[in-house]
């Protein structure tokens, strides 16, 4: 049987070491203290108009709505020391990840495009 002051030892060692990782594993996720610097291998991450942060993988770069949303945001000029924001709502990009995480075919697409297309013909007229 192991004595109580031996497995106040180990508790205190597993603790040490439990700690170190944590560190570890946090300094590799966040670039300084900053939270909303915390990047994912295999993703972007981009802003609605109202602040809201968006993960998505690379993949979604290849879907037409993403690449019109992204055209649209350089068209009108992309922060250039700042994120990345895509000139879109909170509700309208959840909509826009839900179809294209469902797998939706490019007859569901179009009505999207056709309103990013028109949201963009009134704003730069």
């Amino acid at each position: 049987m192991i004595s109580t002051k031996k497995l106040i030892k180990l508790a205190r060692k597993w603790q040490k070491l439990a700690a170190i990782r944590q560190k570890r594993i946090m300094s590799t996720i966040f670039k300084g203290d900053d939270a909303e610097k915390c990047y994912v291998k295999g993703h972007f991450i981009v802003y609605t108009v109202d602040h809201k942060r968006f993960v998505l993988p690379l993949v979604y770069l290849n879907n037409n709505v993403v690449q019109a949303l992204l055209e649209l945001a350089e068209e009108f000029g992309l922060p250039t020391n700042g994120p990345l924001t895509v000139l879109c709502d909170t509700a309208f990009m959840e909509y826009v990840v839900t179809l294209i995480s469902h797998n939706v075919n490019e007859d569901a697409e179009r009505p999207l495009l056709t309103l990013i297309a028109g949201s963009h013909r009134a704003s730069s007229s």
